[in-house]
């Protein structure tokens, strides 16, 4: 889930640079940085769906 969040929070990154849209506090660099962060959660395994309990 973090991982689409991420590819979406790149993709409105990349439109705001091409279109050099910038909001008071939204720009392109505040969406690159916030799609790094989901990525690295991801990777680390925060919102994974697996369960810790030892299967029987």
């Amino acid at each position: 889930m973090l991982a689409i969040i991420a590819a979406v929070l790149f993709g409105l990154a990349l439109i705001f640079e091409l279109a050099g849209i910038s909001l008071d506090i939204v720009t392109g660099q505040v969406l690159l940085t916030a799609g790094l962060l989901c990525v690295a959660l991801h990777l680390a395994g925060v919102g994974a769906r697996t369960s810790w309990r030892a299967r029987r």
